[in-house]
């Protein structure tokens, strides 16, 4: 008995320190993802800048430019190259000065720069030399970004540029997520702090994280932009159980006829510097409409109806072809003892059509038990497994 047990302890040892290492090299990963991102983020709005300075003709249709930069890149590179995308890394540099960037450099790669050492000054004049020239280390370069890209998209919107800069100080110093970041920004925090008489107790409270604030290493990899800039797939659940609910919607809907047409699953869609994922989109052939779905896992609540219009209006405008009626919205919700369905119909140009959309459509009590079913079955295996687990120990 004291053999297994200090066996078991020893392996408890050595399988806490692997999940350690796996963990920091993830992170270390995800850091080293996003700073090579924004350097090169920071190089092409660069580029495009230059290009600009070039001669008032060249200034003249910058726009213009963009917009083939965006289909050129696209096509090569996938998605991450929208105009607005574009607009962002241009903004980004113009932010972010060669000067700024060099001190930052020095600072980083040469501490004597702080004394103004000889050796100070001239690592500075090599680093600003450097980043002059056509030829670059993005390497180097990425040392000077130690934010996610994503941070840097949030600091963008702060027109002040001693607030942006205090942002960025403290999101720095108290290490922010994105998530902290935006709170803090969207609260004025750099205003109240000037009018605050206790500045000290003020940012000492800014250090600590809120419950939803920190994410994991595998959060961080998924990000949106770094899944554009990787060029990966997009696929994304915010649990097993839902993502396995998605997955037999998806199939649920395509066994009741040929009338749905599946067009992606997870679908990413950019509001703004926010960041939004319809879970499910259809086209239904004979409506000929999509038909957005978004899953739940809790009560339905106004915000739902709220969040759900602003998918119509997005899709609508963005994703609807000529000749197609307005796409339909249907939100499920699956809390624990209740499964409800509730489509979106409000704002279809006539009545009629509502009519119709509720009659071809598939009765909302079906959808409601068949999610209702599911997730009893799904829960009921999962807690299978986690009894056989226990046993097997």
């Amino acid at each position: 008995m004291t053999e297994l047990t200090t066996t078991n302890a020893e392996y408890s040892g050595i399988h806490g320190d692997i999940i350690a290492l796996l963990e920091a090299a993830r992170r270390a990963a995800a850091r080293s993802v996003n700073a090579l991102m924004t350097a090169t983020y920071w190089e092409i709005g660069r580029r495009i800048v230059e290009f600009e300075q070039g001669g008032q003709e060249r200034a003249g249709y910058g726009q213009a430019v963009l917009k083939r930069l965006s289909a050129d890149l696209s096509t090569r590179f996938g998605r991450g190259f929208s105009e607005r995308n574009l607009e962002q890394m241009r903004l980004f540099y113009q932010a972010w000065s060669i000067e700024q960037i060099s001190q930052t450099l020095s600072a980083k790669l040469n501490p004597a720069l702080i004394s103004q050492t000889a050796s100070g000054i001239s690592a500075g004049t090599e680093i600003s030399e450097s980043l002059s020239r056509r030829s670059f280390d993005l390497a180097l370069l990425a040392k000077a970004f130690p934010l996610p890209w994503s941070a840097y998209v949030r600091l963008l919107s702060v027109k002040n540029p001693q607030a942006r800069a205090f942002y960025e100080t403290e999101a720095l110093r108290c290490g922010w997520s994105v998530r902290q970041l935006d709170r803090q920004v969207n609260s004025q925090f750099y205003e109240r702090i000037a009018l605050s008489h206790n500045k000290v107790a003020m940012l000492q409270k800014a250090e600590h994280a809120e419950p939803g604030d920190l994410i994991t290493p595998e959060q961080a990899l998924k990000d949106p932009f770094v899944l554009e800039f990787l060029n990966l797939k997009d696929e994304y659940s915010e649990s097993d159980l839902e993502d396995a609910l998605i997955q037999h919607l998806a199939d649920f809907l395509l066994e009741l006829g040929d009338d749905f047409a599946f067009v992606g699953r997870q679908r990413r869609l950019r509001i703004d510097d926010s960041w939004f994922r319809i879970d499910l989109l259809f086209f239904h052939r004979r409506l000929k409409c999509l038909l957005v779905i978004d899953l739940k896992v809790g009560k339905f609540s106004y915000a739902d109806a709220g969040q759900m219009h602003m998918y119509l209006n997005y899709a609508r405008e963005h994703w609807m072809k000529p000749g197609e009626n307005p796409p339909v919205g249907l939100v499920l919700c699956a809390e624990k003892g209740a499964a409800e369905a509730h489509y979106a119909l409000e704002g279809l140009p006539n009545k009629v059509l509502a009519a119709e959309y509720q009659t071809v459509l598939p009765d909302e009590k079906l959808l409601a038990e068949e999610l209702d079913k599911t997730r009893r079955e799904l829960e009921a295996r999962r807690v299978g497994r986690t009894g056989d687990a226990e046993d097997d120990q």
